[in-house]
């Protein structure tokens, strides 16, 4: 397996993308694979979490922020129990002041210490969570496109937007709550105990029930469907991108109402998850409110004897009554805790998943050779060997290509054959270095794997057999090559590939294409990636599959424009299973499976 750096991208003076680089050793103290081992989590689930984590210097400050927040809570009930109670005892109001002075400073205290607490904790989270999207996509661009096959299109972006957004919540719904609520509940219950070591007692074992109870229930209740929520969306996204990405298709055969109905099923799915996550949480509040009461009578069934009998003051007995209903306005953070942890750890998964630490054996890295750089392919035209390449999908039990032996001498045209699934797209996807190989390749005499990925991709360039056109103009669409391209330069590049007339006539190179090139024809779409192709000047092009969204009368006029638009020099290599002019090309090779 080839190992890769977390997320951050390596090498960037940026502060906030530096953050996430260092989140794991400062979010985790201690051991992290210790603390990994007690939750269960396996590597890929830390380093993700730790990215989440926002740094220490970023984080205390909103817990500081929180602790304070929650002791005013508590604090701002008890002041004002003891003063109502002394006040009903006593006449004069000057011995009320310090009691009074309470009240204000712990109920400006719970303003102000609770906008603090959400203004850093958010600021932190929000930091973070930018870090992380970075720094997720600049771990997805190498992965891409072989190593997120197995994603759909929806899904992915549902793990992107989503999933990524849930993992903001581990420092805003886990760990700040959870260490806030426990940090007050000690100092409660130790309060209540120098006031009556039996209340106190009794305070103790109704937060411990009421933690137990709540989250049992609401594990019962939506244990399943929380874990379920962003599968589901995810599943969602998938069918609703589907459904418009191919709308006039399924229009056309009649088979929009049956895909329609494929996405009101998945939608009453997740609906039906959030709606028991959402019960789970009513009952996770409720058992807060019954343990709260029970707290309050116990206090008072253990407070009444002593201020009968004079041992205790009554203004402490209202004090150790009322003080559980504030703090378990503060303790029911807990369980929620503990309800957000199981949505994050999910999401955690997910993003883990399609970005893991170690990258695939099938998905090439950049390499160094013994001098700390990677070897330099020659400049100008390119010949290319292969000798017993042999290559496989990632997750694949059995290799797509093997023991491959092929010569393409510099400006050479060749046709691969073969039928689907004999690995032409497969060969396509490892000449650009989508895709690792075994065996050799040699570009130029350079050895492929000895050169930087993004240097070969330079020279070696793919016209898939679905080109992607933005929903731009064609002007746009072309600079995507080379943006320092004059318009003389982006109209030799159309007349070239035969678009010169068809762009004159759409009213020129601001003329637009639509979304996803609605408003160009698939030969035309095809034209243009050639287009493209000719700007980036590859020495070696690959063409996938050009004619397969082409009517056959029109193919064989799009191959030769296609095959004739390259220089002289450079190197075509075309990949079809339909039969070509023989004139078009130089030699023709037939793939088997493997």
């Amino acid at each position: 397996m080839n190992e890769r750096l977390p997320y951050g991208p390596g090498g960037v003076a940026d502060p906030v993308v530096a953050d996430a680089a260092t989140a794991p050793a400062e979010a985790v103290r201690g051991n992290p694979s210790r603390l990994g081992r007690l939750l269960r989590l396996d590597r890929d689930e830390q380093r993700v979490l730790g990215l989440a984590m926002p740094p220490a210097r970023r984080l205390a400050p909103h817990i500081v922020w929180g602790v304070l927040w929650a002791i005013s809570v508590v604090a701002l009930l008890a002041t004002s129990a003891y003063l109502i109670t002394r006040a009903s005892l006593i006449i004069h109001f000057l011995w009320l002041g310090h009691a009074v002075v309470g009240v204000r400073a712990f109920a400006l205290g719970r303003a102000v210490f609770r906008y603090l607490k959400q203004l850093q904790g958010h600021d932190a989270a929000f930091r973070q969570l930018a870090a992380m999207r970075v720094g997720l996509l600049d771990r997805l661009v190498p992965l891409a496109p072989a190593g997120l096959g197995r994603t759909g299109r929806g899904d992915l972006l549902a793990r992107l937007v989503d999933d990524v957004d849930e993992l903001q919540f581990l420092p805003l719904r886990v760990a700040e709550p959870l260490l806030t609520s426990l940090i007050a509940a000690a100092l409660a219950v130790i309060g209540v105990s120098l006031v009556s070591p039996l209340a106190g007692l009794i305070l103790l074992g109704c937060l411990v029930a009421a933690f137990v109870v709540a989250t049992a229930a609401q594990l019962a209740i939506a244990g399943r469907a929380d874990r379920a929520i962003a599968p589901l969306r995810a599943r969602l996204g998938d069918l609703v991108h589907d459904t418009l990405a191919n709308l006039e298709t399924l229009r056309a055969y009649d088979a929009l109402d049956g895909q329609l109905e494929r996405v009101a099923a998945a939608d009453d799915r997740l609906r039906r998850a959030l709606q028991r996550s959402a019960v789970g949480a009513g009952v996770v509040l409720g058992a807060m409110t019954l343990f709260s009461g029970l707290a309050t009578v116990g206090a008072l069934a253990v407070g009444i004897g002593p201020v009968v009998d004079g041992t205790m003051i009554p203004e402490l007995l209202t004090l150790t009554a009322l003080v559980p209903m504030a703090l378990f306005e503060v303790f029911a953070m807990v369980p929620q805790a503990v309800v957000a942890w199981r949505k994050v750890r999910v999401s955690a998964q997910r993003v883990a998943t399609v970005a893991p630490a170690e990258t695939s054996a099938e998905i090439p890295i950049e390499q160094e050779d013994s001098d700390g750089a990677a070897a330099a392919l020659p400049d100008g035209p390119l010949e290319v060997e292969l000798r017993g390449l042999a290559a496989r999908w990632p997750g694949a039990e059995r290799d797509a290509i093997a023991g491959l032996d092929l010569r393409i001498p510099a400006g050479g045209r060749v046709l691969l054959e073969g039928e689907s699934g004999a690995g032409k797209t497969t060969l396509a996807n490892v000449l650009v270095r989508f895709l690792d190989y075994r065996g050799g390749y040699r570009l130029g005499g350079v050895e492929a794997r000895d050169a930087d990925p993004a240097e070969l991709r330079r020279r070696v360039g793919l016209v898939e057999q679905r080109a992607h056109i933005f929903d731009e103009s064609i002007r746009q669409n072309l600079l995507f090559a080379r943006d320092t391209a004059s318009d003389d330069e982006l109209v030799d590049a159309l007349e070239r590939v035969g678009l010169g007339d068809w762009m004159r006539e759409r009213g020129g190179l601001d003329a637009p294409v639509g979304e996803r090139g609605a408003l160009v024809s698939g030969g035309q779409a095809q034209r243009i990636a050639l287009a493209r192709a000719l700007l980036a000047d590859f020495r070696v092009l690959v063409l996938d599959e050009p004619t397969a969204n082409v009517d056959p009368g029109r193919a064989e006029a799009l191959m030769r424009d296609l095959v004739g638009a390259a220089g002289p020099d450079d190197t075509v290599i075309v990949i079809s299973h339909t039969p070509i002019d023989p004139a078009l090309v130089t030699r023709r090779v037939r793939l088997e499976a493997a």
